[in-house]
């Protein structure tokens, strides 16, 4: 049999060499009848974010800069999710408070001192996402005065709830084309439309 492999040529790893990370592809444009799974954040194609509770929290800030989220998903050693840490967290007064109850500064703080804890978080089914529209999502938001949303799925290779997706407000307002104040309560379509114009 002749030899028809031939090896490639070898290189050597360039400095500041870096890797791929997946990334999820958005559509250009939405609108507010578009199935809301068009703007969630799926974790089947996306690498979350993570934290542990003893991170410390202006490691947690540069984590949020450098992946420019504003959520992070705060994991145990068996990597199961026993809350969160948002951008709202950190810009709250909730910090200060700490430090004046407490003592200490600001390089102290851990994910665990500001972050929420898994009892007090409420999900999104991802059975109830696939029916969804995007103003559905929004309203869901604006309802519960809130900057996100996570959508659990079961695993099917463990059976066990896990995190599938994220909605992000800010990231459905990019898309969208509006600026939208998560802390206005729901509104109509009516207003939607007239807030982003051409919708």
């Amino acid at each position: 049999m002749p030899d028809i492999y031939r090896p490639l040529p070898l290189h050597r790893l360039e400095t500041g060499a870096q890797y791929f990370h997946p990334q999820q592809q958005w559509p250009v444009a939405v609108i507010l009848d578009d199935p809301a799974q068009c703007v969630m954040t799926d974790l089947g194609q996306v690498t979350a974010c993570t934290v542990e509770r003893t991170t410390l929290l202006k490691k947690a800030l540069e984590i949020m800069i450098k992946r420019r989220v504003r959520m992070l998903l705060v994991r145990n050693a068996d990597q199961q999710i026993i809350g969160v840490l948002t951008s709202r967290d950190l810009e709250s007064d909730r910090p200060h408070r700490i430090l004046t109850k407490a003592g200490g500064s600001w390089d102290d703080l851990r994910v665990a001192d500001l972050m929420t804890l898994r009892p007090k978080i409420q999900v999104l089914q991802i059975q109830d996402v696939l029916q969804a529209r995007i103003g559905d999502i929004i309203a869901t938001l604006r309802q519960v005065n809130r900057q996100h949303a996570l959508v659990v799925d079961t695993d099917p290779e463990t059976g066990v709830q896990a995190v599938r997706g994220i909605f992000s407000l800010s990231q459905i307002a990019r898309q969208l084309g509006l600026t939208i104040d998560p802390a206005r309560r729901p509104t109509t379509y009516t207003e939607f439309a007239q807030a982003g114009g051409a919708l």
